[in-house]
């Protein structure tokens, strides 16, 4: 399913595993998939690591969930959310899920969702297991989030030496071209932004510094890029082709 602002979305937050701090920049993320309808946040709030989320809770419209530890090792707040997203799925209400954690534990949940024909994003720290990570239709790490509130320009953008280097990143890009291009070997930007999120749910232009895929692509100095008018003369669209062919 593609992004879209219509999108009902149901946020469910692993509050032991997941920072107040990026609350504010997570709902703008999410806002750029749809609009959320359930905003829920797990956790015991009666201990006092929790008392950073307590204070932004009511701001944000975020409902908290109690859920106290029964046994000591054991996350019950895992299992409450777990229950709850299942309990969300099947009113048929929502397009998709956004499970904010980076705990591996939601690896199933995240793949029964989908089998159900909904979109998952989630949303973890750069420490979050492969196997949830690969779950998802799209992850996005939340230390991007956290550097929004950096200045922009101030942003350490990986130069074109480094991007070379990166042997999965240069291939991923280049079987995106591969499978989106005419006889040419001309690819619109759009199919293959389309073509690497669905090899690589965690790809994200930001993790290189670069707010957008075209002026990554543009960094890695392997492509040639091309502006061209669209049918109706009004605007235009972004081409891209692999210098080697």
């Amino acid at each position: 399913m593609e992004p879209s602002s219509t999108q009902k979305l149901a946020i469910l937050i692993d509050a032991d595993n997941a920072q107040p701090s990026i609350t504010e920049n997570l709902l703008a993320e999410i806002a750029k998939y749809g609009t959320a309808n359930v905003k829920r946040i797990y956790g015991d709030w009666t201990q006092p690591q929790l008392r950073g989320w307590k204070e932004i809770l009511l701001e944000y419209s975020i409902q908290p969930m109690q859920q106290f530890g029964y046994t000591k090792g054991k996350n019950s707040t895992d299992s409450a959310l777990i229950i709850d997203a299942m309990d969300l799925l099947y009113t048929g209400r929502f397009d998709g899920f956004c499970l904010v954690s980076s705990d591996s534990d939601f690896t199933k949940l995240a793949a029964r969702i989908r089998e159900s024909g909904l979109v998952v994003y989630g949303f973890g720290e750069k420490k979050t297991p492969d196997p949830f990570v690969a779950a998802c239709d799209k992850f996005i790490y939340t230390e991007v989030l956290a550097k929004e509130d950096e200045d922009k320009e101030d942003r350490k953008r990986k130069p074109a030496i480094i991007l070379k280097q990166d042997t999965k990143l240069v291939n991923l890009v280049r079987n995106a071209i591969d499978a989106s291009s005419d006889e040419s070997g001309w690819a619109h930007l759009a199919p293959v932004g389309s073509y690497i999120a669905k090899q690589s749910p965690e790809f994200d232009p930001r993790n290189y510094g670069y707010r957008k895929l075209g002026e990554l692509l543009n960094a890695m100095k392997l492509f040639e890029m091309e502006e061209r008018r669209t049918g109706d003369g009004q605007s235009k669209a972004l081409y891209i082709k692999d210098k080697r062919k």
